[in-house]
């Protein structure tokens, strides 16, 4: 810890000749800031302090030093601050929660540091509180999207690899480690050359090419198959997958990103049906998916049971037909076009797998999404037989992707679009109104008397208000408009294409749609209200002054009896004020 300063004037505050000078940066600074004196008694604070607590200049000026420390009182930030305190260091920086105004927490970066008296003691001790609330909120989100996507692929048993092409250097995650019995943090080699070293030498030169392809992104390459030594000794196959994502400025590859998975298995039972048929070694290593196989004509000879569950067609009744008449798949952009897998493999000779998933309609007309592929089947003298069609029902993993999708973007409580989506919002309208010369507006809703309810009723009642809420805002916007939950009981509108006229009129039927809600809970009903902040989206600014100028028209409008519009610029009575930027 650095050395506190030390003085002989006890009680006294003085400021240098420059003193009013560095007053006035602090009440204009970014950063929150507060000294307080003997007895801990607050002396000064700035703006930026009332403003990231919540409290007006004079009711801060009531607090002590209790009020103004870590949140949590048994966190390593709390013990510091009371060291410094108690003079045993001088100075402290530290990530903690501060209360605001009504109790929430808010995230902090804290520093402070104590000025000493000719005994030792603190005489005065000065705070700054930079707000890193949004990004704790932020990092707290990705980590949690970050673990269910690791999750995800570890159940599917998926090792994730990442190539950075310049440095000839790979990044192996946990599952791709332990496919090959390595432990989670034992070294490996991480060069193209360590690679190959542990790979089959019969694979070895047909895969250093396939690599090069792969890393190209050449059509066709994305995909690899190949034998790697295992820790034990034994070798394990390996089906590759993987692409470029990243280009340098003359659009050569530099980064590859791709997933390995262990088909060792599959490649066993490959193995043990090679003196078989090859219709016969085909089907049964796909069992498990729908399985259909026809003769060189079309028409079916085989289909088992997971195919007719999927086509809703006995299969007794579907031999003998021909394959676009019983698998009716196309894809979703030409819904009218059937896609027959056989008549594809059988003009190229190879496997046909695409990249996309098709629309499968039913015996009964229900339409279900499938992945599917075609391999031909080849007789001993080389001539082709027919061909085998696989596949599976992915209508629950698309619908789980889209899932995923939307909680990514929406408040779970509300379904309005949530911060994140808010801010991609907002920035793709000043980008709007930069490039095309439009004019947008930007709403803050704050909801007037909305903490009495969940303090009397709980938040249960609190959140099914919040629910009711955002219909009557959405209710109450245009069409083109764009309704966001940014915070607990704090709402935002984008209102497109909208002066500033239009927008207070937006606006303020907002609040008089929330100013005439009826909400009743237990019997009770409950009324609250809105006071909403209107700033211009007209390119000139960008989205973190918007937002400063919303919210301050906002509290405006709060501090001028709440239940009302005002336009950032302009008072509660429609007076122009100087414009902040």
């Amino acid at each position: 810890m650095g050395d506190a300063i030390r003085t002989s004037e006890p009680n006294v505050l003085q400021f240098s000749q420059s003193g009013e000078l560095l007053r006035n940066v602090m009440d204009h600074a970014a950063v929150g800031m507060a000294l307080l004196g003997a007895g801990e008694r607050l002396l000064y604070a700035n703006k930026a302090l009332c403003d990231m607590l919540g409290y007006a200049r004079e009711e801060l000026a009531e607090l002590g030093l209790d009020d103004l420390s870590p949140l949590d009182k048994t966190s390593a930030a709390a013990v510091q601050f009371e060291r410094l305190r108690a003079g045993k260091i001088g100075d402290f920086k530290a990530e903690c929660q501060f209360a605001r105004k009504g109790g929430d927490p808010t995230w902090v970066l804290l520093s402070a540091s104590a000025v000493l008296n000719s005994q030792g003691r603190p005489w005065q001790i000065i705070l700054q509180l930079s707000d890193i609330d949004g990004q704790k909120k932020a990092e707290a989100a990705l980590a949690y999207s970050e673990s269910r996507w690791n999750f995800a692929l570890e159940s599917a048993r998926q090792g994730v690899w990442d190539y950075d092409i310049r440095t000839d250097t790979m990044f192996y995650s946990r599952m791709w480690r332990r496919l090959r019995g390595f432990g989670d943090d034992e070294e490996v080699g991480l060069s193209t050359e360590d690679w190959l070293a542990r790979v089959h030498p019969d694979d070895r030169e047909k895969l250093a090419e396939q690599g090069k392809k792969q890393g190209r992104g050449e059509e066709g390459s994305d995909t690899l198959e190949y034998r790697e030594r295992h820790q034990d000794g034994h070798y394990v196959w390996i089906l590759s997958r993987g692409k470029p994502v990243e280009w340098d400025e003359d659009g050569n590859p530099i980064r590859a990103l791709g997933t390995d998975t262990d088909i060792t298995a599959i490649k066993r039972v490959e193995q043990q049906l090679a003196d078989e048929k090859e219709r016969l070694r085909v089907t049964l290593q796909s069992i498990g998916d729908g399985v259909i196989s026809t003769d060189a004509e079309g028409r079916i000879q085989f289909i088992n049971q997971v195919a007719a569950d999927l086509t809703q067609w006995k299969a007794e009744d579907a031999r003998g037909m021909s394959l676009t008449s019983v698998l009716k798949t196309a894809s979703e952009e030409e819904p009218d076009t059937v896609i027959n897998p056989v008549a594809e493999c059988l003009d190229t000779g190879r496997v046909w797998r695409p990249n996309s998933d098709f629309v499968l309609t039913d015996r009964n007309g229900k339409s279900l999404h499938v992945r599917e592929s075609a391999a031909p089947v080849v007789s001993e003298d080389g001539k082709t037989t027919g061909a085998v069609i696989v596949f599976r029902d992915t209508t629950e993993s698309r619908k789980l992707e889209r899932e995923l999708a939307y909680s990514a973007a929406h408040d779970s409580l509300t379904g309005l679009p949530n911060r994140a989506t808010f801010e991609k919002k907002l920035e793709a309208a000043i980008e709007s109104a930069r490039d095309e010369k439009r004019v947008h507006a930007l709403c803050l809703v704050d909801l007037d008397r909305f903490k009495p309810v969940n303090d009397r009723f709980g938040h249960a009642a609190g959140d099914a208000l919040l629910k009711e809420v955002a219909d009557c805002i959405n209710r109450s916007c245009r069409r083109d408009d764009f309704a966001a939950r940014i915070g607990g009981d704090e709402f935002a509108l984008i209102l497109t294409d909208c002066t500033v006229e239009q927008g207070k009129r937006v606006a303020q039927k907002v609040v008089e749609g929330l100013r005439g809600f009826e909400f009743e809970w237990q019997g009770e009903d409950i009324r609250i209200g809105a006071s909403i902040g209107l700033t211009t989206i007209d390119g000139r600014l960008d989205g973190d002054t918007l937002y400063r100028n919303a919210d301050a028209a906002c509290y405006a409008a709060k501090a001028s009896g709440r239940d009302r519009v005002t336009v950032h610029g302009e008072n509660a009575s429609g007076q122009s004020l100087s414009q902040t930027a």
